[in-house]
């Protein structure tokens, strides 16, 4: 019999905890550690800030979603992994203290690393969260006149959400018939295209943004936040009226101190999902420490391959389950220029796909239906 722990309730660590229950018999014990109690669909955060979703619309309560999967649920914090002694300590929770494991899965997620940028959690808006968004959403209302800047910091990660608001935003104001008295400008800090995957891309995304009358400011790091303006580490700077951008990415803080991550805090990986240097250990999501932006569909696939080798791992089998890193992403314009994009990250000569037009949009919406079905 083992005792396996999984730890965070958002795509990587959902999808796990359902595979194991699957493929594994009742003898085995999973348990899913959260510092929340629902799932939330992260991608549908822009229409919930704008007012085309209710929270319950786009989360589930995890503790029901589990019981009806033979999955143990602990709503917690988690405060320290300790991989030598096989536990980890709990904080602030339903349980608090040690929770030890034969075998542990690492999904962690990401640290919203706010305090790189100066002025950032006292002045700047993100939507990350639930309550980060309805709060942006609650500035926006506010927003009639004057300019918008809608970007994200260096390290951030994650792009989509970015655009995705300078789109709904620029609709929004359309459809109040105030769009004639505001600017947005959608700040990078990268070249156009780096982050989402080469020239192509750019070019249609390029072509969308100035649809709606989006200005695109590339290769604009911010370091700074004040009341009214951004800055750069060279002195640029832009004035606002409303202000969004994503925070730059970190490891999460429950692995700092075992010697088990990169510099910026992302657990070390094999394509197994293996973690190195550990033994009975698997890390999936935002948390590991793959280049490239961090998406809910790569946890998805990363959950389902360390599920698969944990499982044979158990069973006296060889694990040789293969992740393959590659970016699928929707940007939803909302109508005609919503955007889709793939591409396989870890093969050269692999061309990207680019395909626009409105049945995109709908997709997402397909997809978002999808995952509150598994409730």
């Amino acid at each position: 019999m083992a005792n396996i722990l999984i730890l965070g309730g958002g795509f990587g660590g959902v999808v796990c905890a359902e595979r194991l229950a699957k493929t594994l018999s009742a003898e085995h014990h999973i348990t899913l550690v959260s510092r929340d109690d629902r799932f939330t669909f992260y991608p549908a955060l822009v229409r919930l800030a704008f007012g085309h979703a209710e929270v319950e619309d786009i989360s589930y309560d995890l503790r029901e979603a589990m019981l009806d999967r033979r999955v143990r649920f602990v709503q917690s914090e988690v405060a320290r992994v300790n991989p030598s002694e096989r536990f980890v300590t709990l904080a602030r929770g339903e349980v608090a203290g040690e929770m030890s494991y034969d075998y542990l899965v690492l999904a962690l997620g990401r640290r919203l690393a706010t305090e790189r940028v100066a002025g950032f959690y006292e002045y700047a808006h993100h939507l990350l969260t639930p309550e980060a968004a309805q709060r942006f959403g609650e500035a926006v209302k506010n927003f009639h006149q004057g300019r918008a800047v809608i970007g994200y910091c260096p390290e951030a990660r994650l792009s989509v959400p970015a655009y995705e608001a300078a789109f709904a935003l620029a609709r929004a104001l359309d459809e109040g018939g105030e769009r004639n008295c505001a600017r947005i400008t959608l700040v990078s800090p990268e070249p156009p295209g780096d982050s989402l995957g080469g020239p192509e891309m750019a070019r249609a995304l390029k072509s969308a943004l100035d649809n709606h009358g989006i200005e695109f400011l590339p290769d604009f790091a911010i370091t700074d936040v004040s009341p009214g303006a951004v800055q750069t580490a060279t002195g640029r700077y832009l004035n606002y009226d409303l202000l969004m951008l994503v925070p730059p990415f970190q490891g999460p803080g429950a692995m700092a101190s075992t010697g088990l991550t990169d510099a910026g805090g992302y657990v070390s990986v094999e394509r197994t999902m293996r973690v190195r240097g550990a033994d009975r250990m698997y890390a999936v999501g935002d948390c590991v420490n793959f280049d490239g932006p961090k998406m809910g569909h790569m946890a998805v696939h990363q959950a389902e391959v360390a599920a698969r080798n944990l499982a044979a791992e158990i069973e006296g089998r060889h694990p040789d389950a293969e992740y393959k890193h590659e970016m699928m992403l929707v940007i939803d314009e909302g109508g005609a220029d919503s955007l889709y994009f793939h591409k396989a990250l870890w093969d050269e000569d692999a061309e990207s796909t680019v395909r626009q037009g409105r049945f995109w949009s709908w997709a997402k919406r397909v997809h978002e239906k999808y995952w509150m079905a598994k409730s």
